[in-house]
């Protein structure tokens, strides 16, 4: 069972991607969302988390900030990335890749892309 927790800014994003999870037959225990990196790192800091999908551009706290901190923190580092963003800069990408995130997915995403990405990472993924 896996607990993943998504942080983007829109209640629309984290709702389409909760449900598409879900529809993906993925064993959660639970979902968890943030509207910001500060809300996702309150999150953190009281609960397991497997997965983090992340927007970059937010208010507060970008997923820049976040995935620096995670990568910094020993309690923290080990957990899998994945971004899911507008921005499509070729080098801001290698960059994210150079930080150890584990997925990348540019909006609009389609759930078969969710399914990918989380196939490689979690192993699961069996609905879609």
């Amino acid at each position: 069972m896996y607990s993943v927790l998504i942080v983007d800014d829109s209640e629309i994003i984290r709702s389409v991607l909760d449900r598409t999870l879900r529809m993906a037959k993925i064993p959660l225990s639970d979902v968890y969302q943030a509207a910001n990196g500060q809300e996702a790192m309150d999150i953190l800091d009281n609960s397991w988390i497997d997965l983090v999908m992340t927007d970059l551009n937010m208010p507060v706290m970008s997923g820049f900030e976040l995935i620096d901190i995670i990568n910094k923190r020993k309690d923290l580092n080990l957990i899998p990335v994945v971004v899911i963003s507008t921005e499509g800069s070729a080098l801001k990408i290698d960059g994210l890749k150079d930080k150890g995130v584990r997925g990348y997915l540019r909006k609009p995403f389609t759930p078969e892309s969710i399914c990918s990405i989380l196939r490689q990472i979690l192993g699961g993924c069996n609905g879609l």
